[in-house]
């Protein structure tokens, strides 16, 4: 009687069905990796509480769904077609995110196949990668403080074609005017670059010079940020 509970409506003497013991051995075996991976992500990176819950509970969801579908075609290409519409309705994410998301996503499928094996290996595995690639900084931009975004303003009677180009010539290796706006009502240009310094501790040499040539009007000096939509 007890079994029959967690028979399916629709199962034949042909349907091979998932014993209780089985569903919770993968069931936990899934939770134990997405914890195992979110405290891996929350070593030295910047997290929010709702991704870590999330990635501690993807695997699991995974596992369940993969082992319910159990070799039928129809079901997963169903699954498959829900899974999309859940990625149109999420916020865009930062390739790390992704990446981590796609490893929980791999080691509940693993264990959904019923490889467990597998499953833990898979996940020691990308988590020692992880970790060792936050600790040493791989990927981090060599020099970051000397590429900054300028913003200068100007009077709108200054031809601001080339105005700061002996300066910039002075003070950087490369620079590149990558925005001009007009504001208050008109009577001047707000001009944004992206300037690499030739030596940071003259940053405010330069920008002393700049306000003797822009009437001393508003500057400022920000960290160059990488394009949020770039992967």
């Amino acid at each position: 009687m007890f079994e029959n509970l967690f028979k399916g409506l629709f199962d034949t003497d042909l349907t091979t069905v998932i014993s209780v013991t089985d569903f919770l051995l993968c069931l936990g075996v899934s939770l134990v990796l997405g914890m195992i991976m979110a405290f891996s992500y929350m070593y030295r990176t910047r997290y929010t509480k709702s991704f870590v819950i999330t990635l501690a509970l993807l695997p699991a969801v995974v596992c369940v769904v993969i082992m319910m579908v159990n070799g039928n075609v129809g079901t997963g290409v169903a699954v498959a077609g829900a899974f999309s519409l859940v990625r149109f309705r999420s916020v865009p994410g930062t390739a790390k995110e992704i990446c981590t998301l796609f490893l929980a996503m791999g080691a509940g499928l693993i264990a959904g196949m019923g490889y467990l094996g597998f499953a833990v290996l898979f996940t020691a595995v990308m988590c020692i990668i992880f970790i060792i690639c936050n600790r040493l900084d791989f990927g981090a931009k060599k020099n970051s403080q000397i590429f900054k975004t300028l913003t200068v303003t100007i009077p709108e009677d200054l031809d601001y074609s080339d105005i700061f180009d002996d300066i910039f010539d002075e003070f950087t290796s490369s620079y590149d005017l990558v925005r001009v706006k007009s504001t208050n009502m008109g009577s001047m240009f707000k001009l944004t670059y992206n300037i690499t310094l030739r030596d940071i501790s003259r940053e405010k040499e330069m920008i002393d010079k700049i306000r003797c040539r822009n009437g001393n009007l508003e500057i400022s000096v920000s960290k160059q940020e990488t394009v949020s939509t770039e992967l």
